[in-house]
């Protein structure tokens, strides 16, 4: 009985023991569920991290067109050449799946890349599995992918990705702006419209969460959560594609042939406030970032502009009731204060009307003006153009210039651009005046948004007017004046008369102040620029250039934008201004990509087109112009076929615009001097192209 009595305590003690510890397990377990971390761990993200999944969706990036549907930029699937170099990976010898031939692969894969042979074997040589072909070989095109895939190499494949690409690499480079990815994979602008409209471009990245295994693959069954990405918006700019060459071809024209230290050549709608174009020297290349300068000079650019500001000093004087053109002044020099105001020839023209001061471009003129209306008068108008604020236009660091003038002296200086600081775009804007009876038309360049994925358009710009500034009759007293500068002054201007479209406009030479206040007194320390409207008899354009430490002569900055004036007035058929289109020849592109080369070549050539093929292959992969464009009948169309090797064709009789188109396909450097049709180029004809080679050629 003992015994018995001692198993049962025995039976006891373990039962209270085990329900105590049951108790203690069930209380320890609520502590834990209750706690957010224990022992130092964060037991909800131990739970999620191990369980779920979050992958970001990124959001495509938005486009930037020109006006006519040109692409910009654009986010494109780029690759990265791969060579795999071990055997292991050939299962089949008559299938081969690694480079079998490395120096025929090498020698092939050479011309395509532009990378030296010899380095290529050194690559294909390494003992690896597998090596990138860099640097030529990361981040190429569908273009290049495919004419490698052309070639058919054993052993070579491709790593795809994205990356923002610009078709057109040097065009209006500081308005499209660039933008690059981060750490984050993330893409932001860091330049120009890009930049500027970044928020809008970017789009927004979505996500998906799912539930995982332990090898981290999703969960079959499972719940998964996606919230979609949302494209960025497409943003359509002012930019007229035709124009926007026209102009860069001059600008580089000029500063091929010229020393100078930066250049600036813009052009705007008149009637609507569209920058049309825009170019600058020094430049770079979107695709290759070799930047000097990050500023705009379109619109960051601050300086003191010179007697272009007589057309707004002038305009003041009349509209402030003082200004009779028929009365007349002792030109040459006029003492204010302790200063002495000279004309830019030291002795003036003797005692002239103060019409024939302006034709002449008179600093004693514009001075006798200013201290008759008086500071407040000229500050006020000057202000009232915009002079000294921002246009607000939408790009990243623009300036405000500066208009702050005092004293006798510096409201002399200041009604001949001396003393003051302003910017391009504000010329532009205070020049629209000329062109619409005194009403001001405040600048943009950007034409819409337009959503990317529904294909609304969000953002339409409609015209603003900043209100009247003149009065059409001084606005065409004033148009009379320019008029005279170029056909009946006896400055620089003078070269202007040689124009088939008759041009109004003004020039200025103004001096560079240096760092310590104090003007520089180099030879060429000086800024030139030309303000003008076109045509004289109904403005539709105006114009403004500007040059700093130029080294050439004013007549060869007259040829280059006369030439770039009538090109316009051609394209945009002014009558009475230049020879006009016969509408009947215009004709509409067709879709030619992923057709037979030698069926689209001979429906080209029924519609009176000269097709310039670029290859010999049998399939068509890119053209120029594209679908939905407009050509005029007997102007040339570039086809490029799924060929390996592109040879040089005769370009011998080409226009400049022509030109630049070819070398922009085969993505190679290029200098032309001259104007007119190519005489002599540097690359034989029949010559293979490679990404190494540079074209020179002389047009006349």
């Amino acid at each position: 009985m003992r015994r018995k009595n001692n198993t049962i305590n025995v039976s006891k003690i373990i039962f209270v023991v085990l329900v105590v510890s049951f108790f203690a397990i069930v209380i320890k377990l609520s502590l834990v569920s209750l706690q957010k971390e224990t022992d130092g761990v964060d037991l909800t993200a131990f739970v999620e991290n191990r369980n779920t999944e979050k992958e970001t969706l990124r959001a495509k990036r938005g486009s930037i067109y020109s006006t006519d549907g040109e692409i910009l930029a654009q986010t494109v699937n780029s690759y990265t050449v791969v060579a795999y170099l071990s055997p292991s990976r050939t299962t089949d010898e008559k299938r081969p799946n690694h480079v079998v031939n490395k120096e025929m692969t090498a020698a092939q894969l050479s011309s395509v890349l532009g990378m030296d042979k010899d380095y290529l074997l050194l690559l294909l040589n390494k003992k690896a599995y597998q090596v990138e072909l860099g640097p030529n070989g990361r981040d190429i095109s569908s273009i290049v992918k495919k004419q490698i895939e052309a070639l058919d190499l054993p052993g070579i494949g491709f790593i795809e990705s994205s990356k923002r690409y610009y078709p057109m690499g040097t065009f209006a480079p500081y308005i499209v702006g660039f933008a690059s990815k981060n750490d984050d994979g993330t893409t932001t602008g860091k330049m120009g419209i890009e930049s500027y409209y970044n928020d809008k471009l970017q789009g927004k990245d979505g996500y998906t969460i799912y539930q995982k295994d332990a090898y981290g693959y999703s969960m079959p069954n499972s719940v998964t959560i996606t919230e979609p990405a949302k494209a960025g918006e497409d943003i359509y700019l002012t930019l007229d594609s035709n124009i926007q060459l026209y102009v860069e071809n001059g600008v580089r024209e000029l500063a091929n042939n010229n020393n100078l230290e930066w250049m600036n050549l813009s052009i705007a709608n008149a009637k609507t406030g569209a920058i049309v174009a825009t170019s600058s020297d020094p430049t770079f290349n979107l695709n290759k970032l070799y930047i000097e300068d990050y500023l705009n000079p379109l619109t960051s650019y601050q300086y003191e502009p010179g007697s272009t500001m007589k057309i707004f000093s002038f305009l003041a004087s009349m509209e402030n009731g003082k200004y009779d053109g028929q009365k007349t002044y002792k030109s040459g020099t006029v003492a204010v204060d302790d200063a002495v105001i000279k004309d830019f020839n030291g002795v003036g023209w003797g005692t002239i009307t103060f019409d024939y001061g302006f034709a002449n471009s008179s600093n004693v003129a514009a001075t006798y003006l200013a201290l008759d209306m008086g500071r407040e008068a000229l500050y006020n108008y000057y202000t009232s153009l915009g002079f000294g604020k921002k246009t607000g236009i939408s790009l990243p660091n623009e300036g405000a210039g500066s208009i702050d003038f005092t004293y006798r002296t510096e409201l002399a200086t200041a009604a001949f651009g001396q003393g003051i600081t302003t910017t391009p775009i504000q010329t532009l804007q205070a020049l629209t005046i000329l062109c619409n009876q005194g009403i001001e038309i405040e600048p943009y360049i950007v034409e819409k948004i337009v959503d990317s994925e529904t294909g609304e358009t969000t953002y339409q710009h409609k015209r603003k007017e900043l209100g009247r500034k003149a009065s059409p009759e001084n606005i065409n007293k004033m148009l009379s004046l320019m008029h005279d500068v170029v056909f009946v002054g006896k400055t620089d201007a003078q070269y202007f008369t040689k124009s088939k479209v008759t041009i109004a406009g003004k020039t200025g030479t103004a001096q560079i102040a240096g760092p310590n206040g104090k003007y520089l007194t180099g030879k060429y320390d000086y800024i030139r620029s030309f303000a003008a409207v076109f045509p004289y008899e109904d403005p539709q354009y105006v114009l403004y250039f500007s040059v700093s430490k130029y080294q050439g002569q004013w007549k060869d900055i007259a040829t280059m934008i006369i030439n770039i004036v009538e090109e316009i007035a051609k394209y945009k058929n002014f009558a009475d201004s230049a020879e006009k289109i016969d509408t009947s020849k215009i004709i509409t592109m067709d879709n030619f990509i992923n057709t037979e080369t030698i069926t689209s070549e001979d429906k080209l050539k029924k519609l009176n087109l000269i097709p310039v093929i670029l290859g010999n292959g049998k399939y068509i992969i890119n053209q120029y112009p594209t679908k939905g464009k407009t050509i005029l009948a007997s102007n040339r169309v570039f086809i490029i076929t799924n060929d390996s090797l592109y040879k040089m064709p005769d370009i011998t009789g080409w226009g400049y615009s022509d030109v630049i188109i070819l070398c922009k396909l085969l993505n190679i450097e290029y200098k032309i001097t001259g104007y007119g049709k190519v005489v002599s180029y540097s690359i034989p004809k029949d010559t293979e192209i490679t990404k190494d080679m540079k074209l020179e050629i002389i047009l006349e």
